[in-house]
């Protein structure tokens, strides 16, 4: 049984500018998102106020109150984003799907997302969707365009054209992305019980219950779009993000060291100059690099004019 024309929405916890935060709804209320839970992470009156003007938008400060309710306020904020997931799935949802996702990642459909979520059969309770990780502007890029690195699921072809890609780097990498490759997942609402963390969820103890594909959108994720976005977050991921030092090695082979291991190595060895280095190979849309991705079917190529549509779906705010 399907039921087409799907609504859905998104779930997020965010700790962002204004900008950024209208950025990401503009966009998915382009492609037809009907709801928006947003969770603030820290106190921002003028920015909850901006939100909650926007009808289709659902937002609230994650306060001490908040928390209070939640036996306290988590010290990850990896369980903060899973216990908010959770409340919104809790609450009266107005929509049959939820995208549990972040401020700096943005649904790229090939087709009308509702059409693609409401033609899934009815055992599938989440689906999920892959990352293309963003590149910084290089000589490659026309004017307000961004381009992004994708990735191959069969393991052996995407080490394979990791290696051919990013020729110093490569092997240590999978697929030559910094961040996730495992994506993450539409889920369907009003499940009971329903466990959700950041990259996969749980019902009555089975992870990922009917889980499908949705090749017909990708997560475009702006991890590390600029050097200095990814500079100013380095010491943070290290410590506690995407590069901290329990995490798993990305590339399935022995001996090959985990993100937070090859930075520090990458660091001890040459300092931030060293930093750069690396970043410029495998972060930047160079004409050489973009060539080399497009030869292996893995470049693509998006224009994001968010100045237009946060003045259509947000007229009037100013985030200056």
């Amino acid at each position: 049984m399907t039921d087409l024309n799907a609504r859905w929405g998104v779930v997020s916890t965010i700790k962002a500018p204004l900008t950024a935060i209208l950025n990401f709804a503009s966009w998915h209320f382009e492609f037809g998102a009907h709801r928006l839970y947003l969770y603030l992470d820290d106190d921002v009156p003028e920015t909850l106020a901006a939100l909650k003007s926007h009808p289709k938008i659902k937002a609230l400060h994650t306060d001490d109150a908040y928390w209070n309710k939640r036996k306290g306020r988590p010290q990850k904020h990896q369980v903060r984003q899973s216990l908010n997931a959770r409340h919104a799935n809790n609450r009266r949802v107005e929509v049959d799907w939820l995208a549990h996702i972040d401020v700096d990642e943005f649904l790229f459909p090939t087709t009308d997302i509702g059409d693609l979520l409401g033609g899934l059969p009815a055992q599938a309770k989440c689906a999920r969707v892959r990352p293309i990780e963003a590149l910084a502007h290089g000589d490659a890029v026309e004017p307000g365009e961004t381009a992004f690195k994708a990735f191959h699921l069969d393991q052996q072809k995407r080490q394979a054209a990791s290696e051919a890609c990013f020729p110093n780097w490569g092997p240590y990498l999978s697929g030559g992305f910094l961040s996730h490759v495992a994506g993450k997942l539409f889920f369907r609402t009003g499940l009971k019980g329903l466990q959700i963390k950041i990259h996969n969820i749980a019902l009555d103890g089975v992870q990922n219950p009917g889980q499908v594909e949705i090749p017909d959108i990708e997560l475009g994720h702006f991890h590390a779009d600029s050097w200095q976005h990814f500079i100013q977050a380095y010491r943070f991921r290290l410590a506690q993000g995407s590069y901290r030092s329990e995490l798993k090695p990305q590339v399935r082979k022995d001996g090959a060291p985990n993100l937070h291991d090859l930075f520090q190595a990458i660091e001890s060895e040459g300092g931030e100059k060293a930093l750069k280095a690396f970043f410029h190979e495998v972060c930047v849309a160079d004409i050489d690099l973009c060539l080399r991705l497009k030869a292996n079917g893995l470049l693509r190529r998006h224009q994001m004019n968010f100045q237009t549509l946060r003045e259509k779906h947000f007229p009037g705010i100013n985030t200056l």
